[in-house]
């Protein structure tokens, strides 16, 4: 057994709660934008004082319109102001945020609202609005919709709540303590029904209070901004969105991913916060983007300079000088039009949700982007672990937050304790239980510290598979790896039982018209009609060799199967937050499988 903590940075309120914030930044900073908000395409700086006037005049609505003190409330919309808007609010008005993915079925929304007896929900558009309402009869806490497009939910509550008194307001602000529930986030689950996992308001204090602190060089002041395009249902958002009002730093919203590219370039925010698909996704259209000019040997070229370039300044001499010159001309025809795409200021992302790649991980960091990977779960209010800014170990997830444990058991196991914590599974009491012994978090996941500390995730405990051959195999490695391929979407490693390890993979379809093109293929054609293409199993099949390179032998991907579709939330093979429902993919792509293993 193996642990490592480091002291706490941020001293956590003993009392008061998240709404503290806005009024300490309205006080201390009330001209700051500390929100900039999209209005008729262009951004508008929202100040500290009006951000705290509109969360007060939407919380009055609530409290007119019947919210108590202990309530909960169901958001439910893609990543916009409004979102933090009202979360804000929902706590002004004493109540408790329960997050709804704006993708999730009617089937998972009555879960969660039903589950959480919340009396009121705020949804974003009608079609989510009908979605509540074909299963309002079975929601009888429900008392009000409020819709966001089309229906001005916050005019509403702020009209609604126009003769509701400043003193309430303030009354009801003040009644959580830091150990009252601030959010009940439903974890997405590959398996069974999502659990109410409850986030205390000292939860997020702990969180974002280290993070900020530990990460100050790279928040900063003044100029700094975020700009959010995490869905805001996910932990990782909720972080993101309290963090920057705690700093406090500039924050803004994207609700569409396929805009991200144009609102970064407008935005141009200091630090960017993903999951690594994104960083995948921006190297390979470059890539892409380079061979289609013909330049694809001059950036092949620009890339190798740039991991040699960051590995070397993990050495002692530092890079020598003719890397230094051939760093400085690649900077000038490649590295700068890259970061000029991730907005032109930002020096530093975090990523969290998934690896990121020890390769990927230095090409950034080589271009003049650092990339901090982080670990955490819904349990954890996110992070839990982070690279800091000016001791990166690329490979590995780094080191715990400021305030938390991280331990190693007997079995590999990775256990977490900390503030940070979630306190309970709602209404699951079983759960709760197994889940949390003695103070100690039981993840699920395996990993290993080293000297200094740094943790590196190996694999999930139920999904360590298990050959014929008696070898233990961690899908996660190699997966990452054959993912990173721009042609692949998606992974998935099997080989319980079996002779050897295979795989299935599925095509991105943004990338394959390009992929296309490229190779005189009929413009149209589908991942299901090439599915033994040679050419696109050659492409494959070099993922697979990289991803091989990862491991040994006996864990290796002997075969793999092209499958016709990819893995989406809407066919149930993946959770909101893109975890796959292995045991969902293993049933429903059960002939796949057994063809890896023929004869």
């Amino acid at each position: 057994m193996r642990e490592f903590s480091l002291p706490a940075l941020y001293e956590v309120p003993a009392d008061g709660n998240l709404t503290d914030l806005i009024r300490r930044n309205a006080a201390q900073h009330p001209d700051v934008a500390v929100v900039g908000r999209k209005v008729d395409g262009q951004w508008q700086d929202v100040s500290a004082t009006q951000f705290l006037a509109e969360v007060r005049a939407a919380a009055k609505g609530l409290i007119a319109s019947g919210v108590q003190p202990g309530d909960r409330v169901g958001l439910m919309s893609r990543t916009r102001y409004e979102w933090t808007l009202l979360d804000f609010a929902i706590w002004s008005a004493g109540a408790i945020t329960v997050p709804v993915y704006e993708t999730s079925s009617a089937e998972q929304i009555q879960w969660i609202l039903s589950d959480s007896g919340a009396v009121a929900c705020v949804v974003e558009t009608t079609g989510h609005e009908t979605s509540v309402e074909s299963i309002r009869d079975s929601l009888p806490a429900l008392k009000n919709l409020w819709r966001i497009e089309g229906g001005d939910a916050i005019k509403q509550l702020t009209t609604a709540g126009a003769d509701v008194s400043d003193a309430l307001v303030d009354e009801r602000s003040s009644l959580a303590n830091a150990d009252s529930p601030a959010t009940i986030v439903y974890t997405s689950g590959t398996t069974g029904r999502p659990k109410g996992c409850v986030l205390s308001h000292r939860s997020f204090f702990a969180e974002c209070g280290n993070a900020v602190a530990r990460l100050k060089p790279i928040f900063g002041t003044g100029e700094a901004s975020i700009l959010l395009f995490l869905p805001e249902a996910h932990v990782f958002g909720r972080l993101v969105e309290i963090a920057a009002v705690l700093a406090p730093i500039k924050l803004g919203h994207v609700g569409d991913i396929k805009t991200l590219t144009d609102e970064l370039a407008s935005f141009r925010p200091t630090l960017v916060l993903g999951v690594p698909r994104v960083f995948e996704k921006v190297f390979n259209a470059a890539r892409a983007k380079a061979q289609a000019d013909g330049k694809g040997k001059i950036f092949d070229k620009a890339v190798d300079t740039a991991i040699a370039y960051s590995q070397a300044l993990d050495t002692a001499s530092g890079p020598s000088l003719g890397l230094r010159i051939k760093h400085k001309i690649f900077d000038r025809l490649v590295f700068s039009k890259l970061r000029a795409v991730l907005g032109g200021r930002a020096t530093h992302a975090i990523s969290g949700g998934a690896p990121l790649g020890a390769r990927l991980g230095h090409f950034y960091r080589g271009i003049g982007f650092t990339v901090l990977e982080g670990y955490g779960l819904t349990e954890s209010c996110a992070a839990t672990t982070f690279n800091p800014w000016d001791r990166q170990k690329i490979g590995t997830v780094g080191q715990p937050m400021p305030g938390t444990v991280v331990r190693i058991a007997d079995d590999g196991e990775v256990l977490l304790h900390g503030d940070h914590l979630f306190t309970e599974y709602w209404n699951n009491p079983a759960a709760t239980a197994e889940a949390l012994s003695d103070g100690w978090f039981h993840t699920g996941d395996v990993g290993t510290l080293d000297e200094d500390g740094y943790l590196t995730i190996t694999g999930r405990k139920k999904e360590i598979l298990v050959t014929a051959g008696g070898k233990n195999v961690a899908p996660a490695v190699i997966e990452d790896r054959i993912r990173a391929h721009a042609l692949v979407a998606e992974c998935m490693v099997v080989g319980d039982g079996r002779p050897f390890v295979g795989a299935l993979v599925t095509i991105d379809e943004e990338f394959l018209p390009r992929w296309l093109a490229e190779h005189g293929k009929p413009a149209g054609t589908t991942a299901a009609e090439l599915r033994e293409d040679p050419d696109l199993l050659a492409a494959i099949q070099e993922a697979v060799d990289d991803g091989n390179a990862a491991v040994s032998r006996a864990e290796s991907v002997r075969k793999f199967r092209i499958l016709p579709s990819q893995f989406t939330e809407d066919s149930g093979h993946v959770t909101p937050s893109l975890k796959l429902k292995r045991n969902v993919v293993a049933k429903d792509f059960a002939a796949d499988i057994e063809a890896i293993y023929q004869r």
